[in-house]
């Protein structure tokens, strides 16, 4: 288990000011658990461990997080977005009714033939989510 000195030092070491809120949003998603959370799920989380943290400021620092490479944003559907504490590629299932993500192992998934990028560009990455439902 990780200090709260542990996790300002994360932070800094990823580029990002260790201000209070920050350190207190980072020990609670880097428990040692790999899992998914949204903005308001987060908010909840943080509120029921009696922390006053604004809904603004939590999908700020999600964002901030994902931009420092300490999280890794999952599109999920038009502009909603889950954040995954799992950084290393991997692919997702998707269940709507329950707003949970699952993780697949990238070697689960076998893409036989990608598009060639446009002119000037690489492909970066491809990032799967299956979209399921219980039968």
């Amino acid at each position: 288990m990780s200090t709260l000195a542990e996790f300002a030092e994360q932070l800094r070491l990823a580029g990002l000011r260790p201000t209070r809120q920050r350190v207190a949003i980072a020990a609670l998603l880097f428990d040692g658990r790999h899992r998914h959370v949204s903005a308001d799920s987060l908010t909840e989380e943080i509120t029921a461990a009696g922390l006053r943290v604004s809904g603004g400021t939590v999908y700020n620092t999600l964002n901030q997080f994902t931009e420092a490479g300490l999280l890794r944003r999952v599109l999920v559907h038009n502009e909603y977005s889950l954040f995954d504490t799992n950084t290393d590629h991997h692919h997702h299932f998707y269940e709507a009714s329950n707003d949970q993500l699952l993780d697949i192992p990238n070697d689960d998934v076998i893409l036989a033939k990608l598009p060639q990028a446009p002119d000037g560009h690489e492909i970066k990455a491809v990032d799967v989510v299956i979209h399921i439902q219980s039968k």
